[in-house]
């Protein structure tokens, strides 16, 4: 049976009700519009992909079709099945629950991949096993217990290690001196071996991605809180060799010294973004568009999900944006949809974004406990 747009409102009215917290957000009246107040450019459309999918934050594609998706505050893991191939989910499974924190997902070689605050499982040949989950196997438990910063996206590089982060466990400190894994980006190999650190000086990071032709990692990074509404601004980076290092906690957006710890470092000792975000947006999510169905002016380029700032006196964010880049270079950074946030009150929050095979985008969103998918048809 299909899910239904009346389904969708009731839940999303639920949702907000019992939201609390994280901006300035309020509960919504059901009769106001939702979807229509999305803003894109013109001739793209934006659908629901899958509703009903609580607390969905990051993505992933199983070989078979079958979405998976992890959740932050619901501890839950989600599967989404698409039968008939016409973009609508038919299927939502709740394939695990009671976890600590998964937000995180990764695919590989028929075996999903899941990321609790410190530890990462993998549950093996579950695409046709979604109604009867495997039990799971433990690949590592070799992280911080923190839950400040201890949720967690994962995902394969091209080298088939598996990239896992481990955020601050605080707005601003320097725990890495006594642990380097502290604020970073670590990788280890598929069985949980050879686990190392990747790039040092990330406050945290939920998202990353590689480039398509370069196979560079390119990551987001949330900016620390406590410097005013306007800084600092939250970072888009690029970490081609393995040991460079982002600056946190010295230095933020590549020339602005901490007041607690700028004294102990000058910004040039570290590699500054490739684009400075909006202060306080909280980057997520983020993918090089690399399809056919959007105009050929997106091709290559980086979208990033918005979550939206949670403690500015005027909240901004609660988009997608795409950063446009010459080489390496960014040459522009503006919305591609936006709307979540109306009249300074937020009804959605983007986390995460996946492409599809024909081109099309899925967005997260774990406030109005959906999927959507951005579409372009130049109409």
């Amino acid at each position: 049976m299909k899910l239904s747009n009346s389904t969708f409102a009731l839940t999303l009215l639920t949702s907000l009700i019992l939201f609390s917290g994280c901006g300035n957000s309020t509960t919504k009246k059901a009769e106001e519009p939702i979807l229509k107040d999305i803003r894109l450019p013109k001739g793209f459309s934006i659908d629901i992909y899958a509703e009903g999918v609580e607390n969905a934050r990051s993505m992933v594609m199983g070989d078979k079709g079958t979405l998976f998706v992890g959740s932050r505050g619901a501890g839950k893991v989600h599967a989404i099945v698409d039968t008939d191939n016409d973009y609508k989910a038919d299927k939502v499974y709740v394939i695990a629950e009671g976890m600590n924190m998964p937000n995180g997902v990764a695919f590989r070689n028929g075996s999903l991949y899941v990321a609790e605050v410190n530890k990462v499982w993998r549950y093996d040949n579950i695409e046709d096993n979604l109604a009867n989950p495997p039990q799971k196997v433990l690949v590592s438990d070799d992280f911080p217990s923190d839950t400040h910063h201890g949720w967690k996206y994962i995902a394969f590089g091209p080298d088939d290690k598996l990239y896992v982060p481990v955020g601050a466990p605080c707005n601003i400190c320097d725990e890495q001196t006594k642990d380097p894994r502290y604020a970073s980006i670590t990788r280890m190999n598929p069985d949980g071996s050879e686990h190392e650190v990747y790039a040092h000086g990330i406050r945290n990071t939920v998202g990353f991605t590689w480039h398509p032709q370069t196979q560079e990692l390119w990551f987001t990074d949330n900016g620390r809180d406590r410097l005013g509404d306007d800084l600092p601004p939250d970072e888009l980076n690029r970490a081609p060799v393995k040991d460079m290092n982002f600056g946190y906690p010295y230095c933020h957006g590549g020339d602005i010294r901490d007041p607690d710890f700028g004294d102990q470092h000058d910004c040039s000792e570290f590699t500054p973004p490739v684009q400075k975000l909006g202060p306080h947006v909280a980057s997520l999510g983020v993918k090089f568009y690399t399809g056919n169905m959007f105009p050929a002016s997106y091709k290559g380029q980086i979208l990033i999900a918005e979550h939206g700032s949670w403690n500015r006196t005027t909240p901004i964010g609660y988009r997608v944006t795409m950063v446009t880049l010459n080489g390496n270079n960014a040459v522009s950074y503006e919305p591609l949809a936006e709307g979540w946030l109306k009249n300074g009150n937020a009804w959605g929050r983007p986390v995460d974004i996946l492409q599809l095979k024909d081109g099309s985008i899925l967005v997260s969103d774990d406030f109005a406990n959906v999927i959507y998918r951005i579409t372009y048809t130049g109409k």
